[in-house]
């Protein structure tokens, strides 16, 4: 790989209870990109993020932060440097805007420093890039889905974190507010050079975002690789069972993955 990776895994296998769900598995996750893990569903995709995230203790196996075991790090250390929004969080009851952005901060407080001058910028560059800052005294449960969703990214965002880790960020979002989040995604990898690493569904929305693609099937990864070079038609028959055509997306060029159809209308007479 040509970059150089500060979250990379080694021999990672990842279990519930009894069942194993990714097993010796080796990644590395190149800085400074946007990296999209995809896969049919109970393929290990989130279990895979919830362990790069530190939120899941890895069966054997190791991942690894600037080459020191997650395992070895204190928490609060991880929480500088690693952002993780998890799917479909939930906000403390009547909570704003500005107090759910504010607890990104709370890694950098200090007993002694409860709220600083940096604490004050960094929430207020978050509400900024993500356009939340008119929403900053409204009750978060009264926002639509996509304001919603822009707030937790702001509150990642204001941790001020190198990593940041996106668990299915559009699940329940109508499409408009899907291209939202993923835009304000690809901005904060532009625009601040954030390395994002992202679980999405949809195929076509990840070979359009992402820079890095990983594809997972039954906890092992199939492929890997910049969009244009990894999706093609066997891959995704390989991964999803799907037959399709592959064409160049007319916006962008990705790779459009275009399902095949198999019922024909029968012949005439």
């Amino acid at each position: 790989m040509s970059r150089t990776s500060r979250l990379t895994a080694r021999a990672l296998t990842l279990a519930y209870e009894d069942r194993t769900v990714v097993d010796g598995l080796d990644l590395e996750i190149p800085d400074g990109r946007v990296t999209v893990i995809v896969g049919p569903n109970a393929c290990g995709k989130s279990t895979l993020l919830r362990a790069l995230g530190r939120l899941l203790k890895p069966r054997s196996g190791t991942v690894l932060l600037d080459g020191t075991e997650l395992a070895r790090i204190p928490g609060r250390q991880i929480a500088r440097t690693v952002g993780v929004l998890p799917q479909s969080p939930t906000p403390p009851d009547g909570i704003t805007v500005a107090d759910l952005v504010a607890r990104g901060r709370q890694p950098h407080q200090k007993w002694w420093q409860q709220w600083s001058e940096a604490d004050e910028r960094a929430v207020a560059e978050a509400l900024e890039h993500t356009g939340t800052a008119d929403l900053a005294d409204r009750p978060v449960d009264e926002l639509s889905g996509g304001q919603r969703q822009r707030v937790w990214i702001a509150m990642a965002l204001a941790q001020e974190t190198d990593l940041l880790l996106l668990d299915e960020p559009t699940t329940y979002l109508d499409i408009a507010h899907q291209v939202e989040v993923l835009d304000l995604v690809r901005r904060l990898n532009h625009g601040r050079g954030r390395t994002v690493v992202a679980v999405l569904h949809d195929l076509n929305q990840a070979a359009r975002y992402a820079d890095h693609l990983i594809a997972m099937k039954a906890g092992r990864i199939v492929a890997e690789g910049p969009p244009r070079d990894i999706v093609t038609a066997e891959l995704v028959h390989e991964v999803f069972g799907l037959t399709s055509v592959i064409v160049p997306d007319p916006v962008t060029g990705s790779p459009l993955v275009v399902p095949g159809v198999p019922w024909q209308p029968a012949a005439a007479d």
